[in-house]
């Protein structure tokens, strides 16, 4: 068995988010999905390349990773290689190395949340859980209520009230409206659609972005906000409910999201809309 570790072009990214989309299956964790390749297209295809990693088996790829970041590796794993414990071992070697090119030395994190065999060796070698995060999933073979709010679908021309909103509901953001154009471009887009939610008074006030990973997968809600200065409204929920709604007219079978547990109010939010509420799971992390 060959297993070899690549940081793929430009030209293979598209082979990157079929390998994704092939992946999601209803009733697995909540892993890498293809939505969260198309969310960070918006820096560009050849940064968005160097921070993705490829291991393959005998030619064929078998797990991929994504650098959230110089020390976050989020990863996901081919269902059929859960227990492969040949991949887990060559992973869990190329993220504990730093002359591999995966993570750097001193304090990083690894985002595995499937694959049995990479699970067990991560923990064994003795990296601690970090903060602890919840899964969510709506069914959608059931139809889905009225949000109770207009929604318009962003093109260009609403691309500045996306950014705005965008930035109004999470601290530090930089998304402009050259970072959406950049995203929408992208392949990945082609399955997805961003959403913006407007008040009575005509405000944009709340935003999302759905992407589908195809016909009867499951689709991620990546990401969802409300300006800082409209919440406590219901906004959350109507623009979550829109999402689903979206992602069931796309033709997913199930609409996934992973909120940070200490976030109290996203966590309302999608119980709120409808969701189920999975045990929650941890990164994995390791202080040298």
């Amino acid at each position: 068995m060959s297993i070899t570790l690549a940081t793929p072009d430009v030209a293979n990214l598209g082979q990157v988010l079929e390998a994704l989309r092939s992946w999601q299956h209803d009733g697995m964790p909540i892993q890498l999905h293809p939505g969260d390749i198309g969310w960070a297209w918006q820096i560009g295809a050849s940064a968005l390349a160097e921070r993705v990693r490829i291991w393959s088996l005998d030619g064929s790829n078998h797990a991929v990773g994504l650098l959230d970041g110089p020390t976050l590796l989020r990863l996901a794993v081919a269902p059929e290689a859960s227990e492969n414990e040949e991949l887990a071992a060559r992973i869990l070697t190329d993220v504990t190395d730093p002359s591999r090119g995966v993570l750097p030395s001193g304090t990083s994190s690894v985002e595995a949340r499937f694959g049995t065999a990479l699970r067990s060796g991560i923990q064994d070698a003795g990296w601690m859980g970090d903060e602890p995060w919840t899964p969510f999933a709506r069914d959608l073979t059931a139809p889905v209520q009225e949000c109770g709010m207009r929604i318009e679908t962003v093109g260009p021309e609403l691309a500045n009230a996306r950014v705005q909103v965008q930035n109004a509901s999470f601290d530090n953001s930089r998304f402009s409206e050259e970072r959406w154009r950049t995203m929408a471009n992208g392949p990945a887009y082609t399955d997805a659609r961003c959403l913006l939610a407007y008040n009575e008074q005509g405000l944009a006030v709340a935003t999302a972005t759905v992407w589908s990973a195809g016909i009867n997968r499951p689709g991620l809600i990546e990401p969802m906000g409300v300006a800082g200065n409209q919440r406590g409204h219901g906004y959350g929920t109507a623009i979550t409910l829109a999402a689903a709604a979206a992602l069931q007219e796309m033709g997913s079978s199930s609409a996934l999201v992973c909120a940070e547990s200490a976030n109290v109010g996203a966590v309302a939010t999608y119980k709120a809309a409808g969701f189920t509420c999975h045990p929650e799971v941890h990164d994995f992390r390791r202080n040298v």
